[in-house]
């Protein structure tokens, strides 16, 4: 298969013909049913840092009823990353004018983190922002004057 060919059928514009890249044994095994397993220290991990409380949610609402979500965690003393880069402007407003006042009511911190991504921090949570470690750096190991 000439490679115009190759990348054709990568892109599906034509049919890929070239048989040499299936392997029988993995079709006879997706055939019988068998479940993927998981890695079990996945499950541990995500386990353990709930037990601790230490999880951070990321949130990527594509309308404003999808508020709630973030009210929800956010209530349960989860810190939530809010990214509205897909969602309107003006529905997007309406998420952070209802994060603001949630922030409040709960007496968090909302943080703008990048354009149209914000930081909510519960009360009992502490943000560390990169300026501050950057100025530790500056009487340590990089400052050679």
């Amino acid at each position: 298969m000439g490679s115009v060919r190759k990348a054709s059928a990568w892109l599906g514009l034509v049919e890929d013909s070239d048989e040499r890249y299936y392997d029988d044994e993995y079709a006879e095994g997706a055939e019988t049913g068998e479940a993927w397993v998981t890695d079990p220290r996945v499950r541990v991990a995500s386990e353990s840092a709930q037990e601790q409380g230490r999880r951070i949610a990321t949130v990527s609402p594509d309308s404003f009823r999808d508020a709630r979500a973030i009210g929800e965690l956010f209530r349960d003393g989860v810190p939530v990353i809010v990214n509205l880069t897909s969602m309107e402007p003006s529905d997007a407003k309406r998420v952070v004018d209802f994060a603001a006042g949630l922030t409040f009511g709960l007496r968090g911190s909302i943080e703008r983190v990048a354009t149209r991504v914000f930081l909510l921090s519960p009360a009992d949570t502490q943000v560390v922002s990169g300026e501050a470690a950057g100025r530790s750096t500056q009487d340590g190991f990089f400052n050679q004057s």
